[in-house]
C-alpha cells in the first residue's frame, strides 16, 4: 500500500476536470478531497485541514483568488495552486503576487500537476520544521546564543548551572569553532558577578610582550613606548569575570605571573613593584591537549591543576548532529535577518547535504556556510546550490556519475530514472514498476532531458510505445 504523500483539496465548478485531477493525486498516494465551488470548499475545512489546495481561477459566486484570500486569514494556511485557463494567465501572476504557490494552465498536463503538488507539499513541510525548530530554539534552557536540544548539549547546560554560583576557576575544552566563548558567557550570565564586567582576551593573538602588558598593565616606561600607566584586563575585570581563550598558547613566563594571581589573587603590573589586588573570576578554554602539554614540558603542572578546578568539554558537531538541524535555522534566521533577505526556510535537499557533511570547523563553519548561503540565495528558499561548495561537494561519485552529497535533487532523480530504464532495455513500464511511479511521470521525464539533453541515446529518448505519451487531464 503506497504511504499518504499529503492532504489535497481540489476546487472546480467543472466536475469531469475535478474527478480527472483527483483520481490523478489519488493515484499519485496524495489523500484528496473535493469541492464543487469555493464555499463548500470552506465547508471542508472544518473536517478536512489540507496541506494544499488546487483551486480553478474561474469559478461563480466566489472565484478562486477570493477563497485563497479567505484561507490567508486561517492560522495555518494551506498552499494555494491556481488552475486557469491560456487567456487568464496574467490573472495567475497577479494571485501568486498575492500569495499563491505557483498555477497552472488548462488542459492540465498531468504530470507537471503531480510535480508542482510534490514541490509544493515539500516546501510546506520545509516551513512546518522551520516553526518547530524556531519553538525549540526559543524554548532552550541556557541564553548567550548557545542552541541545542540534544544529550550532549544538556550536559554542557547542566555544568554551566552546577558551577555558574561558585567563584572556582573553569577550564572549558574542546576544539575550535565549538562555541567555547559562548559556554563562558554563560557561565558569567548566571553568576552573582553579572552585574560586572565580562573581559574577553584571546592569548594566541598578541606577542608574549603584548599580552603581558595586556593582561596585567604597564607603568609608564616600562618599555619603549609605554608613555603613560595603563590598567591591563585583570583590572578591568574587577567584581567580575576575565576570560582567557585559548589558553594553551601562553608563553612559561605569563604562566608563571598567572599562577601567582590564581594563588594569591595579585599581580604585578609590567615595570611595576606593587601587587595589585583584584577581585576576579577566571574562566580559561583551549582546544589543545594541556596533559599532553604538561608531559612534554610545555605547560606548567601546577597551572593545570589551578586552571582545571572544574572542567566542561564541549562536544564537536559531528557528536550531536541531532542537534544540526536547529542550529542551521538558527543561523539562516539570524542571517537573513541580518541581511534584510525574506528567506522562507532551507529546502530538504540543503538540510541533507548539511547533514552529510563532515564539519571539521563545527558551529563556527555551518555559521559561515549558512551566511554564504543566505546570501547567494536567490529565494524563496535556501537551496542546495546555494551552500559552499567545500560543504555540497564533499562526496563519493556514484558509477562515475552523481555524487551524494553534492548533486541535486533533480540530478539524482535523473540519474536514477536513465539508469533504471538502460537496466529495462527502455521500457518505461518496467522502469515505472521499479520506481513505483506512473508511467506518465517516467515519460514526462524524458521530455525534459530530451530538451536539455540532445545527446541522450536513442533508446532512452523515444518511448517503447505510444501508450507511455503523457496524458492531459
Amino acid at each position: 500500500m503506497r504511504t499518504v504523500r499529503g492532504k489535497v483539496l481540489v476546487v472546480d465548478d467543472e466536475a469531469d476536470a475535478r474527478l480527472a485531477v483527483a483520481d490523478l493525486l489519488m493515484h499519485e498516494g496524495f489523500e484528496v478531497e473535493t469541492a464543487g465551488d469555493a464555499f463548500k470548499a470552506l465547508g471542508k475545512l472544518e473536517n478536512f485541514a489540507p496541506d494544499l489546495v488546487v483551486s480553478d481561477l474561474r469559478m461563480p459566486g466566489m472565484d478562486g483568488l477570493e477563497l485563497m484570500q479567505r484561507l490567508q486569514t486561517y492560522p495555518d494556511p494551506p498552499r494555494f495552486v491556481l488552475l486557469t485557463g491560456v487567456k487568464e494567465v496574467s490573472s495567475a501572476v497577479a494571485a501568486m503576487r498575492q500569495g499563491a504557490a505557483d498555477y497552472l494552465t488548462k488542459p492540465v498536463n498531468s504530470d507537471e500537476l503531480v510535480v508542482i503538488v510534490q514541490h509544493q507539499l515539500e516546501h510546506r513541510r520545509a516551513l512546518e520544521e522551520l516553526r518547530a525548530l524556531r519553538a525549540r530554539v526559543h524554548d532552550r534552557p541556557v541564553g548567550n546564543g548557545m542552541v541545542g536540544a540534544s544529550a550532549a548539549m544538556h550536559r554542557v547546560y547542566e555544568g554551566i548551572e552546577q558551577v555558574a554560583r561558585s567563584r572556582s576557576t573553569v577550564l572549558i575544552t574542546g576544539e575550535s569553532g565549538t562555541g567555547k566563548e559562548l559556554v563562558a558567557a554563560a557561565i558569567h550570565a548566571a553568576s552573582p558577578r553579572a552585574s560586572g564586567p565580562f573581559i574577553k582576551v584571546h592569548c594566541a593573538s598578541l606577542a608574549e610582550t603584548l599580552l603581558e602588558s595586556e593582561l596585567f598593565g604597564h607603568e609608564r616606561g616600562a618599555f619603549t613606548g609605554a608613555v603613560a600607566r595603563r590598567e591591563g584586563r585583570f583590572a578591568a575585570a574587577h567584581r567580575g569575570t576575565l576570560f582567557l581563550d585559548e589558553i594553551g598558547e601562553i608563553s612559561p613566563s605569563i604562566q608563571v605571573k598567572l599562577l601567582r594571581f590564581l594563588q594569591e589573587h595579585e599581580f604585578e603590573p609590567v615595570g611595576g613593584d606593587r601587587p595589585v589586588r583584584v577581585d576576579v573570576r577566571v574562566l580559561a578554554a583551549t582546544h589543545r591537549d594541556l596533559p599532553a602539554m604538561v608531559v612534554a614540558g610545555t605547560f606548567r603542572e601546577d597551572l593545570f591543576y589551578r586552571l582545571n578546578v572544574i572542567s566542561i568539554e564541549v562536544p564537536a558537531l559531528r557528536d550531536h548532529l541531532e542537534d544540526l538541524p536547529l542550529l542551521a535555522h538558527h543561523f539562516f534566521e539570524r542571517y537573513t535577518h541580518d541581511n534584510g533577505k525574506p528567506l522562507e526556510g532551507i529546502s530538504a535537499a540543503a538540510l541533507g547535504a548539511l547533514r552529510a557533511h563532515g564539519w571539521p570547523g563545527n558551529v563556527r563553519e555551518l555559521a559561515h556556510a549558512i551566511e554564504r548561503a543566505v546570501v547567494m540565495s536567490a529565494g524563496p528558499m535556501l537551496e542546495l546550490d546555494d551552500l559552499p561548495p567545500t560543504v555540497r561537494g564533499l562526496a563519493v561519485a556514484l558509477d562515475g556519475g552523481i555524487a551524494i552529497p553534492g548533486s541535486t535533487l533533480h540530478e539524482v532523480e535523473r540519474y536514477t530514472i536513465l539508469k533504471t530504464l538502460e537496466a529495462t532495455g527502455g521500457s518505461t513500464t518496467k522502469a515505472a514498476a521499479i520506481l513505483d511511479v506512473t508511467r506518465r511521470t517516467i515519460q514526462y521525464r524524458l521530455q525534459e532531458y530530451r530538451r536539455a539533453d540532445k545527446t541522450m541515446g536513442p533508446a532512452l529518448a523515444t518511448p517503447t510505445s505510444n501508450a507511455d505519451e503523457p496524458d492531459d487531464v
